[in-house]
């Protein structure tokens, strides 16, 4: 018999069982990334996480014959919900064995439970902040996430959504660019700084974590006012944005964080981060008492760069600071000696840098679709 029930997130059994589940599912996968166990359990705790400061969110696991079979977290983000003027639930962390009567029974329980707040449309994967990644994995099958940030999923998942009925909401396009094909001209470097002098533009760089958190809150400003324009946009509270940017630190080298600058304020940034995708997989997710070790070395060790994040506000677009990011993003690589750059989820809305990603050698590689379904 099927059973799908809530999770107490104030039971460590409830929540021990909901985290490890995928690590069953996927026992023994060479491409499955696990979670940073911290991160993955503040995700359930209303103390830990800022969502719950202002939204809500619960989580069902599906158990047959005395084992879980799959899982699934329905989120109400009343923010989001209050900017677009939607009343959209955002399902994430589906996971569950291939069987459709399961998944059926843990989105029957999710539209329950979103129906009961008066929302009329289910909408994702669709995670807490802005560092969840987006989507479900539809092409690229064959390829390791690029940390935690991208999802990773089996290809019947994305059969399962159309067979429940939902549709495409957005596609989000992560690009492949190897070292060796990423070559800007040296007068497209000159071009960049001489248009971006003339707009007061300059480029800060960073030594040091120390240095790095001295300009966190303006980095949080900034980039809270980049993408309002962005599908999966709304405004982040203050604690969303210490809380942003302190994961960005703990993952960060400082060398690899470039912001874009107008006098003393942040308008732009390129966050890049060292791929150690490989030894979150050997730790299995857990930091200590030894995992940390092999993620620090890891850092100096992997030929992978992960870009994901590159922004500039609206009001410096086409002022020089395009091409600046594209410049420094260059620059970045060849830095560090990186051999392969993923360009992490660049929303298809993204039109224009879309169009420089593929323009500056970026080939499409993986793609995660958001769906959705009314209810």
């Amino acid at each position: 018999m099927l059973s799908v029930d809530p999770v107490d997130v104030g039971d460590r059994r409830d929540v021990g069982r909901f985290l490890h589940l995928p690590f069953r599912l996927y026992r023994g996968h060479p491409l499955w990334v696990p979670p940073i166990m911290i991160d993955a359990a503040a995700q359930l705790s209303p103390a830990k996480h800022p969502f719950y400061e202002h939204s809500e969110a619960a989580f069902f696991l599906a158990r047959r014959a005395d084992e879980d079979v799959g899982r699934i977290a329905v989120l109400n983000n009343r923010p989001f919900n209050h900017y677009h003027a939607h009343q959209d639930a955002q399902f994430y962390l589906f996971e569950c064995i291939e069987d459709i009567e399961v998944a059926q029974a843990l989105f029957e329980r999710a539209f329950a439970w979103a129906r009961g707040r008066g929302l009329d449309r289910m909408v994702g994967p669709k995670g807490f902040g802005a560092l969840d990644g987006y989507g479900m994995l539809i092409e690229g099958f064959e390829f390791r996430p690029a940390m935690t940030m991208m999802n990773y999923n089996p290809p019947y998942y994305p059969a399962f959504m159309e067979e429940l009925g939902f549709q495409k909401e957005v596609d989000f396009i992560s690009c492949y660019l190897g070292a060796n094909q990423f070559r800007l001209p040296e007068r497209v470097h000159r071009i960049a700084e001489r248009a971006a002098a003339r707009s007061g533009l300059t480029v800060k760089r960073f030594e040091s974590r120390k240095e790095l958190r001295e300009w966190a809150g303006r980095i949080g400003r900034m980039y809270n006012q980049s993408f309002i324009n962005n599908w999966e946009y709304y405004p982040l509270s203050d604690r969303e944005i210490a809380f942003l940017t302190d994961n960005l630190l703990t993952v960060a080298d400082p060398r690899l964080i470039k912001l874009i600058t107008h006098g003393d304020e942040a308008v732009g940034f390129l966050f890049a981060f060292p791929d150690v995708s490989a030894a979150i997989q050997r730790s299995r997710g857990r930091l200590f008492p030894f995992g940390i070790i092999d993620l620090l070395l890891e850092f100096k060790r992997t030929k992978w760069v992960a870009l994901n994040g590159a922004g500039i506000l609206p009001e410096y677009q086409g002022r020089g600071g395009n091409a600046l990011l594209y410049s420094e993003m260059e620059k970045t690589i060849r830095q560090a000696r990186f051999v392969h750059a993923d360009l992490t989820q660049v929303a298809e809305t993204a039109v224009q840098m879309r169009r420089d990603l593929e323009n500056i050698g970026g080939v499409p590689y993986k793609n995660h679709r958001v769906f959705s379904r009314p209810m």
